[in-house]
Order: C-alpha cells, then structure tokens, then sequence
C-alpha cells in the first residue's frame, strides 16, 4: 500500500544549535521545560515487490544527491554454528565482484562520480549504504540488484577478506587494551545465544570457513523478501518505480519461507560476578550488565535519556561522580543495546589505579540506582533531551541520515513511522518515566558484574 507523503520540515542547523545552546543554560539554571522542537515528518511511500522486497522512498527538494541503502535481516546473531563472524565477513565480500560486475566496480559507480559508499554489520541486519548525484540512481539500482543476485567470490577473494577481518580484529580486539573489555559485553551480558556472540566473531571459526559456507549464507540470507530498500533524496517516483521493478523485480522469490525469530531469552533471576584477565593491562576496568527490553519496547524514549543523563557528556552523571569527583575512574559509559529480540543494559568504567576493582563496580552500579531512586533535577532532564534532540535532527539533515533513520526504525521498531513517532515522545518523556523504566530493568533485575584485571592479578573465572 502506498503511504501519502508530505514535505518535511527541516530545521535549520542554526536553529537547532541556538535551541541546544538554551538547554545548557538548563544545566545551571533551574527552569522550565523547553518548548517541542518541531520534528521532521519522515513519511515515506512503502510498497512491497512480488518477491518479497520491501521499498521505503522519501523524496528531498533541497538536494542533488540521493542516498540509496539496502538493509539485509541477518546480523551476527544469525552466524551458522561454528562459523562466528560470517555475516561481518560477508559486509566485505558483498564489494567483490559478481557476474557482470567486475572487482570493485561498485567503487567506481560511486566514488568515481563524486559519491560514496560503506557498509556496517550489527547483531539484527547487514546494511549497505551509498550516496550519488542524483543522475546516477539507476546505475546503483542496478548495481545493488547485481549483488543480491550473481554474487560471486572465489577461494581467492575469501582468502583476501578473510585476512583483512583478522587485521581488523587484531587491531580492534587485541592491540587495543580494553578491546576484550568491551568484546566481552555480550558475551556475559545476554542469555540469547546469538547475541552473545560478538559481531566480528571468532577468528579461528572464520579460518574454518570454506567457499561452500558463504555460497550457502548469501543463498539463505541475501535474497529479496529478507532486504528492505530505502532510496532518500532527489529522484522521480515513477523512475524509481520503473528501475526497482527492471532490476530488482526478477530476482526469484525464494522456494522457501525465511526461518521465524528465534524466542526470546529468558529474564535472569540471579546475580553473578566473573573475572576476565588479560596480559599488558595498564589498569583494571568493570562493567555492570543488565537485562533491557527489545528494540521494540516502548520503553525506549525513557530508557534513552537514562543513557544521556547517566554518560552523554562532560556534565553527564558518571563522569561527574566517578571521574571528576571520586576520581575512581579515568572514563566511563553507559550504553543501550536493544536488539530484535533482546537487549542490555551496559555500564563500564576504567579505573585511575586508585581503587580495588570491587570498590569501582559497586560505585559504578551505585550511579545508576541513584537515578533510579533519588529525584532528578528538571535541569539536569532538559539538558539531556536537548542533546539527544540536538544529535537526531542534525543527523537527519542529509538523505543518507534519513534513510537509516527509517530503515533502522522499520526493522527494530516495527514501522518506519517509529523515526518521528519516537522523537516526539522523547519531548514528552518525564522523569517518572525514566526512573519507572530503571527501577524494572536495575533495581528489579540481576546484575551481572565482571571485573577486568592484569593476568597477574588472577585468572579469568
């Protein structure tokens, strides 16, 4: 069914940068709620391909490009058994070349004509995202269909991506001190198997992979009724239509239906506390895991200025109290990570020397009950939405910001009208809400502690 659409409102950076500037000034002074800051109407035209492909377009007057992003369902939850990190491998093979598309052609569409292209993997889906001068639209169309349908990779192009994942891990994971502090987050936090797995994966797991894994993944998971396209920008509707149809429409629909979603993980109704030691470490860290909601909770507005009260900023509460006050702790964060079918709640914290790590995590964990319990200051809570506000709506000044936008809010959210329904009822939240929301998911729920210390300190349990 086709959605109608309206023009959508873009505020202007300076507007929003005056409107935030306002909110500071909250931080010192006590005052009332800012007035809404009017939010984008992001409707875009929806239709839905006889193969399954789902097509998201939201036209812009003001530009010349046009942003162009293919979101594929498969994350790295959905890694085949023994073979973690496949579906972030696959984000590098899906550049190489197909059956009439030569090696890094894609580039040359893009970049070579004054745009740009990228991809990133995440636990829930595999997006591919591109922006180009509008005239070229229908030679990425075109491109993008030609992944989907005639990849084709050889032992060698394997080889050579597979290498680059393992420098990628090495300098992510293992130069990086506290690379297997943060590698650890799902792996102690979630109960559902799949996401306590890490997106990069296991490197001795890929090293197992043979060509016939990834011919088997791209045939279960890159096909049209698992992918959602979402073209934002300058185009015309009816040549969109027409190019979507010419070059998408024949790829086959499946013979078989895509698997169901997996059930939920079960709530953790127990405490644990583990020991992680590493070789090298300059000084001990923490994290305090929770048990969140789903991606599709209607928790979410609160349970995102939690995070910005708790870790957005020099001003924000953890810093304040364990960096700049207690001195405990040189940074610390706080971290949503809310996924199709599970989520987590993230706190972590890496210590100056000048405490046991026991004493950190129980001081960490402190911070984020005190929200949950004591009041907060209505400053404190303006502040926090303005900046959370500022960060969305400058991100959707440009086609690409829009489009992940939408794409992201129809598949975590359930509808991609969710990318402005959310923002407005960010405006409404209050404070109640917010401590409502931590008071269920901290202090009702089971903390997972893990202390992060120098393998000469102790083994890891």
């Amino acid at each position: 069914m086709l959605a109608a659409m309206l023009p959508a409102y873009r505020p202007s950076r300076r507007s929003l940068l005056a409107w935030s500037a306002g909110a500071g000034l909250a931080w010192a002074w006590p005052a009332a709620a800012l007035a809404p800051l009017p939010v984008p109407d992001l409707r875009p035209r929806q239709r839905r391909l006889a193969n399954g492909l789902q097509l998201l377009s939201l036209p812009m007057e003001d530009t010349a490009t046009v942003a162009v992003q293919l979101f594929y369902r498969v994350g790295g939850k959905d890694d085949p058994p023994g073979r973690s990190g496949l579906a972030h491998l696959f984000e590098h093979l899906m550049f190489k070349g197909t059956r009439h598309m030569a090696a890094e052609q894609f580039d040359r569409l893009t970049e070579d004509v004054g745009g740009s292209n990228n991809a990133f993997t995440a636990e829930d889906m595999t997006v591919y995202h591109s922006q180009v001068p509008a005239q070229h639209l229908e030679a990425l169309l075109w491109a993008e269909a030609e992944r989907m349908a005639h990849l084709q990779v050889d032992q060698a192009g394997l080889d050579r991506e597979r290498a680059v994942v393992r420098e990628e891990y090495h300098q992510r994971v293992l130069a990086d001190p506290y690379g297997r502090l943060f590698q650890a987050i799902p792996v102690y936090g979630f109960e559902h198997p799949g996401y306590r797995r890490p997106v990069i994966g296991n490197i001795e797991e890929l090293e197992a992979a043979t060509l016939a894994d990834v011919q088997a993944f791209h045939a279960e998971h890159y096909r049209p009724d698992k992918a959602l396209l979402v073209v934002v920008g300058a185009f015309d509707a009816a040549s969109l239509d027409r190019w979507v149809d010419r070059y998408f429409g024949p790829i086959a629909a499946p013979e078989r239906a895509a698997a169901p979603p997996a059930v939920p993980q079960p709530r953790r109704t127990r405490e644990a506390l583990h020991r992680l030691a590493v070789p090298g470490l300059p000084q001990p860290a923490v994290l305090a895991l929770w048990q969140g909601p789903r991606a599709d909770s209607a928790e979410l507005p609160a349970l995102q200025l939690a995070q910005a009260l708790l870790a957005e900023g020099e001003a924000s509460r953890l810093n304040q109290s364990l960096v700049l006050e207690q001195r405990l702790a040189q940074s610390c964060g706080f971290e949503l990570m809310l996924n199709a079918e599970a989520g987590l709640l993230a706190a972590h914290a890496i210590s100056t020397g000048r405490s046991r790590p026991e004493l950190l995590l129980e001081r960490l964990s402190r911070e984020v009950q005190r929200l949950a319990e004591e009041p907060i200051p209505p400053a404190q809570l303006e502040r926090a939405r303005a900046l959370l506000l500022t960060q969305a709506l400058l991100e959707r000044e440009t086609p690409e910001g829009r489009g992940l936008a939408l794409g992201q809010a129809l598949l975590l959210r359930g509808e991609a009208a969710a990318a402005t329904l959310d923002l407005e009822q960010l405006q409404r939240v209050g404070a109640e809400a917010v401590q409502r929301v931590l008071r269920r998911h901290v202090l009702q729920g089971a903390r997972v502690g893990l202390l992060y210390v120098d393998a000469a300190g102790g083994a890891a349990r």
